[in-house]
């Protein structure tokens, strides 16, 4: 068995009893006006179709290459002929030529089929066209059988394209910012949208948990908060030192400034007081919007607290040093 006639013959079996129309029409004639012959020439929606039937049929297979695609008997024989795919031992799946008048040129061939099975010097074949208006199996004898051509003979181009490999970009698609050299990157799918409701309560989630950690945050530096705070005093170092001397007013002297030095040891509290009443206005300018909210009651009584002890006061607290 030819395994590209294989391939034909499961596709012709599917169309046996199709009839020609009163005028000849065939839907096998009508596809080669469309898709083959290039003038589109009615004339073959009516004409003889047992050759373009194979073709029909060839293309369905995807075999177009090794059956060949014609209309004319004997254009097609001379195809196979020239690919070294031609001889004259039937075999099943070969494309059978016949010649009603018994010759066994090539030039004089009338008709074609399928072989479907050989038995002895008798064929069993698939044609179209057969008695002249249909698609139908025959059963013939050698004796007006010119020559069989081999699809499977018929040597091709090898085609490979890589698994891995991209299709080639079309005409429109160069250039395109979607076109992609990475292969083995596939397109991420789009989000889905969520639905307005899912939208809104995961909103009022994230507000609720932000609240939750904004508070939970502020009372862990409560509890830290130190009553009485630390004094940090930074030392001067060179880079503080000017890289020109600074000349001194006529009426201070070195021995000043060291006095004066010696007795700001306050200055540095101070400081670390305003930077705590900073530190609360950052804080409760962020969490602002969240006033409304009753538990933060807490903080609210909590800041008036601190509000009300002025620097100097703080400064002055039992133990502050």
């Amino acid at each position: 068995m030819d395994p590209i006639g294989k391939k034909l013959l499961d596709i012709a079996e599917n169309e046996l009893g199709y009839t020609e129309k009163g005028d000849g029409y065939t839907k096998f004639g009508d596809w080669w006006t469309e898709n083959v012959d290039g003038d589109h020439d009615d004339y073959f929606t009516t004409a003889p179709w047992c050759d373009m039937f194979l073709a029909w049929a060839a293309d369905k297979a995807d075999v177009t290459e090794q059956a060949g695609q014609f209309a004319a008997t004997v254009d097609h024989a001379k195809w196979f002929k020239k690919h070294d795919a031609w001889g004259t031992e039937p075999e099943p799946g070969a494309i059978v030529f016949y010649d009603w008048n018994g010759s066994k040129d090539i030039d004089r061939i009338d008709h074609v089929g399928i072989v479907e099975k050989v038995d002895g010097h008798t064929l069993r074949t698939i044609e179209g066209n057969a008695d002249g208006y249909k698609l139908m199996r025959k059963t013939r004898d050698m004796d007006t059988v010119v020559g069989f051509g081999y699809p499977s003979k018929v040597k091709v181009e090898a085609k490979y394209t890589p698994k891995h490999a991209a299709p080639a970009p079309t005409v429109d698609k160069v250039g395109s910012r979607t076109t992609s050299t990475n292969t083995h990157e596939q397109e991420s799918p789009a989000p889905e949208q969520l639905p307005t409701q899912e939208v809104i309560l995961g909103g009022i989630l994230a507000f609720v948990l932000c609240g939750s950690v904004a508070l939970a945050a502020g009372r862990a530096a409560a509890a830290k908060t130190p009553t009485t705070p630390p004094i940090r005093v930074r030392k001067r170092g060179k880079h503080h030192r000017p890289s020109t001397p600074v000349a001194l007013p006529a009426d201070i002297t070195p021995a000043d400034l060291e006095s004066a030095d010696a007795g700001t040891a306050v200055m540095p509290a101070l400081s670390l007081a305003a930077a705590h009443e900073a530190e609360d206005r950052e804080f409760w300018g962020r969490i602002a919007h969240l006033e409304e909210d009753g538990e933060l009651a807490f903080w609210n009584s909590l800041h008036d607290e601190v509000s009300e002890t002025t620097p100097a006061q703080y400064a002055s607290t039992p133990g502050f040093r």
